[in-house]
C-alpha cells in the first residue's frame, strides 16, 4: 500500500491553483466549487500571513538581541574608560605631589643656605669675622629664625586639583628664580667687599711703611 507524499511548501510560496475536476454526467454546483476555492485560498493566505509574522517576530528578536549586545558593550567600554581616566588622574596627582614635595625641599634648602650666607655676610668686617658677644649672638639667631620663618611656607596641596597644582608649581619656580637672583647679588657683594678689604689693607700697609720710613729719616737727621 502506497502513501501519498505531499510536497513541502516553503513559507511565502504560493502553489499553483489546480482546477477542480468535474465528473462527467453529474450536475455541477458552481457555488460549492467557488466556496471551496475561497476556503482553500483563505487557508493558504492565513498560512502565508502566519509565516510572515513569524519571520518578522524572529527578525525583531534578533534586532533586540543585537541592540542589547551593543548597549552592553558600550556600557562596558564607558566603564573601562572611566576606570582608566581615574587611574591616570591619580597617577598625575601623585606625580604632582611628589614634584611639589621635591621642589619644597629644594626651596627650603636654598632658603636655609641663603639665610646662612646672609648671616655670615652681616658679620663680615675689614679684619675678617667679628667676634660675637652673648646678646649679639642671640639677636643674630633671632634674625635668622625670622628670615627662615618668612621664607619657609607650608604647602597645603592635598586638596588641590591638577590646574591648581600647576599654578603652585609655577609660583614655586618663580620664587626659586628670585632666590637665585638674590644669591647672585649676595655673591657679587661678597666679592666686592673682599676686594675693598684687600685694597684697604694694602693702603694701610703702604701708609704704615711710608710712616715708618719718614720716622727713620727724621731720626737720622737728628
Amino acid at each position: 500500500m502506497f502513501h501519498e507524499v505531499k510536497p513541502k511548501t516553503k513559507p511565502g510560496f504560493v502553489p499553483g491553483l489546480v482546477p477542480l475536476k468535474i465528473p462527467d454526467g453529474e450536475k455541477v454546483d458552481f457555488d460549492d466549487i467557488h466556496r471551496k476555492r475561497m476556503e482553500k485560498d483563505l487557508t493558504e493566505l492565513k498560512t502565508l500571513i502566519e509565516a510572515h509574522f513569524d519571520k518578522r517576530k524572529k527578525e525583531e528578536e534578533e534586532l533586540l538581541s543585537l541592540t542589547d549586545r551593543i548597549e552592553k558593550r558600550r556600557s562596558e567600554r564607558a566603564d573601562q574608560m572611566k576606570i582608566r581616566a581615574d587611574r591616570d588622574r591619580d597617577r598625575q596627582n601623585k606625580l604632582a605631589e611628589e614634584k611639589a614635595r621635591k621642589e619644597e625641599g629644594e626651596a627650603k634648602k636654598k632658603a636655609d643656605d641663603d639665610a646662612r650666607k646672609k648671616l655670615i655676610l652681616s658679620n663680615l668686617s675689614f679684619t675678617g669675622y667679628k667676634t660675637q658677644t652673648g646678646p649679639k649672638r642671640v639677636t643674630e639667631r633671632e634674625k635668622k629664625k625670622k628670615i627662615l620663618n618668612d621664607r619657609r611656607k607650608e604647602l597645603n596641596v592635598d586638596h588641590m586639583k591638577e590646574e591648581k597644582l600647576r599654578e603652585k608649581a609655577k609660583e614655586m619656580w618663580e620664587w626659586l628664580r628670585q632666590l637665585e637672583a638674590e644669591k647672585f647679588e649676595l655673591q657679587y657683594k661678597c666679592m666686592k667687599q673682599k676686594y675693598e678689604v684687600t685694597v684697604l689693607r694694602n693702603r694701610v700697609s703702604d701708609h704704615q711703611k711710608i710712616s715708618k720710613g719718614s720716622r727713620s729719616k727724621r731720626g737720622l737727621r737728628k
